[in-house]
């Protein structure tokens, strides 16, 4: 007598995820946007704080603890005073504070519109680790970062 473990025909393995893959939500199911709305409104409520409290003044906020602790720029200085500049409309003193975060909010407002946009259509995309893509976030921080802190590059200190 034998025993068969798994039913004849070919086999199909897993193959690795691709991030354009998406899967569907169950047929009938509603749309699910829920987790983009509340990234939104967590978003919101930051900002709100941000704008209602001048980081400019002292005690509202902790300091930066690598400022403190080396007396050099990360590339989050001056983040917490760009978004109240931004969140009051001056964008040349967001600029000044940290013309990197100014220019990282349209990609991230980009991102999250592409987010919302699956969610309503039911798709949820497959996250996938994008190597060159985290090099390059990775190389421009640190880059920004050491920038910032060089003679000659003191416009892009906070």
């Amino acid at each position: 007598m034998s025993v068969r473990l798994h039913a004849p025909g070919p086999r199909r393995l897993p193959g690795p995820v691709r991030s354009t893959e998406s899967v569907p939500t169950a047929p009938g199911a509603p749309p699910a946007p829920l987790a983009p709305l509340a990234s939104l409104l967590a978003f919101g409520a930051g900002l709100a704080v941000v704008a209602g409290r001048n980081p400019e003044q002292p005690g509202h906020y902790p300091i930066c603890p690598f400022h403190a602790m080396t007396g050099l720029w990360c590339p989050g200085c001056g983040s917490l005073r760009a978004m109240h500049a931004l969140a009051h409309g001056d964008l040349g003193t967001a600029l000044h504070r940290n013309v990197l975060l100014v220019a990282s909010v349209p990609v991230l407002a980009y991102g999250w519109f592409h987010w919302l946009r699956n969610s309503l259509d039911g798709h949820h995309a497959r996250p996938a680790p994008r190597v060159f893509s985290s090099l390059v976030v990775v190389a421009a921080l640190l880059g920004f970062g050491v920038l910032r802190n060089l003679p000659g590059f003191g416009f892009l200190a906070p």
